[in-house]
């Protein structure tokens, strides 16, 4: 009897030091599970790195418009393999969680315009920038009406930041904005020179070089780079001559972007268009090695303009996909800009078009007949393609938004290349620009919407 008792006095025992035991390692493996948690919830709130490859690019520029030293150190996993010809980046490296900005909150291209003499419109005044292009200046050259200057974009529902010099003078320090295509990417980029002209303390300069393809706006003390190329189609083209090209029809060079895209690469911040040479129905394919300005050994194929635009927007993604890293450069595309050429449109009388118009379209939803919608498609798609890729081109749509403004444009207001004909005095309907837009005015809402995107806030401009 006694040894039975010890017997179950000792598997009591036992059993007491396995429970403690269990509940011991209970314990360790407990806090393992929530020490592990913890540390993915904290690595979920910091930037995961998806790639071992860095590149660092420091830019130098120089007096000299043309020229810039750039000081080029990659650091490469030895698994990574490179290509020779060109550096391919990876697109799909960094992921990050952050607040929405208000470029993710608000969409801003949807609204209307809104008279408004109170606001601080016109951002600047015409004689307070002295490097403004005078087919732009139309107070300078007879406008006499200012109406135009002070009407206000209006997001549906939601507000974007106006326009603080001071402010983004001192973001934009040390970097270099690109405007990159035809004449209305030119429009802007005054419109941005003239913004920032009163905001840049001390010196500025403006430089022309590369054959006058490059524009250069620069601010050494703060070492601000605000530039303009003429590329009007982005690859090689029968314009490519910002002062001598045909109008009447448009060569190709359907693959060739090099000789004008080096220029590029160094930005900071790349602002593309091209949309106005390629209304034309037919461009012609440049094959071989003839010239682009036509002669006897100029052999082409003849397609039709939609298509030609689709196989450009293929050849400008492909380069910037390889060429462009988008960790370091900001890249934006404008949307298409309406041509007010056509009166009947709006309810005016046939063969009249901008001339002497005073006031907006005020129809919602307004679509004058000159803009196709079959290019900003395309337009829409290719940048598509790129995301999904990795490599985000921004698409400021301001189609819509310049769709009402027909009293905007210069019309017969503007400096001439070339003295008008007696058919031109007496007819000015025909010899009107309706295409590009008195400044101030629109393009410096492009401009504002544009920087709301390069310094996304979620308060206010000045932030």
């Amino acid at each position: 009897m006694v040894k039975k008792q010890s017997s179950m006095v000792l598997d009591m025992r036992t059993m007491f030091h396995c429970s403690i035991v269990m509940l011991f390692l209970g314990g360790l493996a407990t806090l393992s599970f929530y020490g592990n948690y913890n540390q993915e919830l904290v690595s979920s709130n910091i930037e995961v790195t998806l790639s071992t490859t860095t590149t660092t690019t420091t830019i130098t520029s120089k007096s000299n418009t043309d020229t810039a030293d750039i000081d080029t150190n990659t650091e490469t996993n030895t698994n990574t393999h490179t290509n020779e010809a060109a550096q391919v980046f990876d697109h799909q490296r960094r992921l990050k969680i952050a607040p929405p900005s208000i470029t993710e909150t608000c969409d801003f291209f949807s609204g209307q315009w809104v008279y408004d003499n109170k606001s601080h419109y016109p951002l600047y005044k015409e004689d307070e920038c002295p490097f403004l292009h005078g087919d732009l200046a139309c107070q300078t050259y007879g406008r006499k009406d200012s109406k135009y200057q002070r009407w206000r974009w209006q997001p549906h529902g939601c507000d974007f930041p106006r326009f603080d010099g001071k402010a983004v003078v001192e973001r934009l320090k040390g970097k270099r904005l690109l405007f990159v295509g035809d004449s209305v990417n030119r429009n802007q980029w005054d419109s941005m020179m003239c913004m920032l002209y009163s905001a840049i303390p001390g010196e500025k300069k403006l430089g022309v070089g590369l054959n006058h393809t490059l524009y250069t706006f620069r601010s050494n003390d703060y070492n601000i780079s605000v530039d303009y190329y003429w590329a009007p189609m982005l690859v090689e083209s029968n314009g490519d001559d910002p002062s001598n090209h045909r109008l009447d029809h448009r060569t190709i060079r359907v693959k060739s972007i090099e000789k004008h895209a080096r220029h590029w690469v160094d930005a900071d911040i790349l602002v593309f268009n091209t949309y106005l040479w390629w209304r034309l129905p037919i461009i012609k394919l440049l094959k071989g090695p003839g010239s682009l300005l036509g002669g006897p050994n100029q052999v082409y194929d003849e397609i039709d303009n939609v298509r030609a635009y689709k196989m450009v927007l293929e050849t400008w993604s492909k380069w910037v996909h390889t060429n462009i890293d988008p960790a370091k450069t900001k890249m934006f595309f404008m949307g298409l800009t309406a041509t007010h050429s056509n009166a009947m449109d709006w309810g005016g009388k046939k063969q009249q078009t901008c001339y002497k118009e005073k006031e907006p379209v005020m129809v919602d939803g307004f679509w004058e007949s000159g803009t196709d919608p079959k290019m900003l498609r395309i337009l829409e798609s290719s940048l598509s393609k790129l995301k999904a890729k990795g490599v985000n081109v921004q698409l400021l749509n301001i189609t819509q938004l310049t769709q009402y403004r027909k009293d905007a444009h210069p019309t017969v207001h503007r400096r001439l290349w070339r003295p008008l004909t007696d058919e031109q005095k007496r007819n000015p309907q025909r010899s009107s620009d309706c295409t590009h837009w008195c400044l101030p005015g629109v393009p410096d809402i492009w401009n504002e919407l544009l920087l709301s995107y390069i310094f996304p806030t979620t308060e206010s401009a000045s932030q």
